[in-house]
């Protein structure tokens, strides 16, 4: 393991900074999605409405705590902070001419107190942020002026951190909106709401399209202010194993894994995959792509790949809705259960040797530096009246993660710049809007319903941590 190596935490605006409408903030397109729970789909309201409970509004308040919290992840070790920039700081409605310079003075305060603590941040620009009013009154990436309004973002956040900020990601996991079947997707990643008269699946494209263009004009931008950034995208890696050596089976596979590389294909390669042009054709899309925006595609590619990873999924041919709809394996219509892994409490999969075949997988595609930017374990975390945690299914469930990517770097070869694993402080779920589903290494006394003190709490996986990042997990 090289000495450089990135170990740290990764986290998002929406799910940890609280102050949703706090120095001049303005709402955001998770800032109308109410709490569910496991096998219960929260709810996207039209506005925000008083009778809702909206988990994100208040999350953890690192808004008014985060020296606090900072302190923590330094006195952890972290030697980087993955977060994200709340778009609606900097542009309450996304479409001003002027940022607002409450929200840019946050985040230079954030930036400052991490790097006086010798952690690098590494920020996403859009991380499930997108200003609800972009979403409503534009139809959301449906509309190419969000294209620029989003590229204005990049270059005021660029310029304005060009010498606090090297590390960046364009959009998170940009490609799980190829699961159509889930509303959260598209609406969270680029705030559209599908018509019950459209194809989904091709207005998904059509969006996607202007995201990756607008990806693409920002790495160009972001190049000119800094030519030393790395500009990376990041996307959700769920391998996908065929059910068995059935040739009908590694085929349902290998046409299945276009939906996780689609994105990153586009992302690295600057163009569009063959396969993905013939599904244009093939269904009949009518997709608009124009000549300027290929050339965009082509100039703007990135310098690495981020990913999270957290399950693998199996596919078998000839099977149709095997009862997975509701797990998180991108809705596949022919996903089956893998019977030689175990599952957590919330129907993911736990499978450490998925990380290093992923990871070979994606080196091998693109021959780019590779970033884990999410990996991690939720689960109920029981606060005892010591003020202990004992998660030693969360230290085991890392262990293995990082064996796996460990031997991948050391055996394989892979490129891997860092490792920074998700919720290195308990924050709301993305997927159920709940906090017992935990993931951080630093338990926060807060409950699904919001009460709850706030307090701070190590986890015993705080101090396994740190000993990892001190030893460079060597030995592991």
């Amino acid at each position: 393991m090289d000495k450089e190596f990135l170990w740290g935490g990764a986290l998002a605006a929406h799910q940890f900074e609280g102050g949703w409408n706090a120095g001049g903030k303005g709402p955001s397109v998770i800032d109308v999605m109410t709490a569910g729970a496991h096998g219960v789909p929260r709810e996207i309201t039209e506005t925000i409405e008083e009778d809702k409970f909206y988990p994100n509004h208040e999350a953890i308040n690192f808004y008014e705590n985060y020296k606090e919290d900072i302190s923590l992840f330094a006195e952890m070790g972290l030697k980087c902070l993955r977060t994200s920039i709340a778009w609606t700081r900097i542009f309450p409605k996304g479409d001003e001419k002027e940022p607002n310079e409450e929200g840019l003075k946050f985040y230079d305060d954030v930036f400052d107190e991490l790097l006086k603590n010798d952690i690098e941040p590494i920020i996403t620009l859009s991380h499930f942020e997108m200003p609800l009013h972009l979403a409503r009154e534009y139809g959301g990436f449906r509309n190419r002026k969000v294209i620029d309004f989003f590229a204005n973002f990049s270059e005021v956040c660029f310029t304005r951190y060009k010498d606090k900020v090297k590390y960046w990601m364009t959009f998170n996991e940009i490609n799980n909106q190829m699961d159509t079947n889930n509303p959260i997707f598209l609406w969270t990643n680029s705030g559209v709401i599908v018509g019950e008269d459209e194809n989904a699946k091709e207005v998904m494209y059509q969006v996607g399209h202007n995201e990756l263009v607008a990806s693409a004009k920002a790495v160009i931008i972001g190049k000119k202010i800094n030519p030393e950034f790395q500009i990376g995208c990041m996307i959700s890696h769920v391998p996908i194993y065929p059910y068995s050596c059935n040739p009908k089976d590694i085929m349902a596979a290998e046409e299945a894994m276009h939906q996780r590389y689609f994105f990153s294909d586009v992302h690295a390669r600057g163009k569009y995959p063959n396969y993905a042009l013939k599904e244009f054709e093939r269904e009949g899309y009518q997709l608009d792509i124009r000549e300027e925006d290929l050339e965009i595609l082509k100039k703007g590619t990135v310098d690495y790949i981020g990913l999270s990873y957290y399950m693998s999924t199996v596919v078998k041919s000839g099977v149709e809705n095997d009862g997975l709809g509701d797990v998180v394996n991108g809705g596949l219509p022919n996903g089956v259960e893998n019977p030689y892994i175990e599952s957590s409490d919330w129907g993911w999969a736990i499978d450490p040797e998925g990380l290093r075949y992923g990871l070979n997988r994606l080196y091998d595609r693109y021959e780019l530096p590779l970033f884990i930017v999410e990996n991690g374990f939720g689960a109920v975390d029981v606060l005892e009246s010591d003020n202990s945690i004992h998660d030693q299914n969360r230290i085991d469930y890392l262990e293995k993660h990082i064996k796996s990517f460990k031997t991948a770097i050391e055996r394989d070869g892979i490129e891997l710049m860092g490792y920074t694993p998700w919720g290195i402080i308990d924050l709301v779920s993305f997927t159920t809007g709940e906090m017992k589903k935990r993931y951080g290494m630093i338990y926060v006394d807060r409950d699904n319903e919001g009460n709850g003190s706030m307090k701070r709490y190590k986890k015993d996986s705080f101090e396994w941590y740190k000993n990892i990042i001190e030893t460079n997990a060597k030995y592991l």
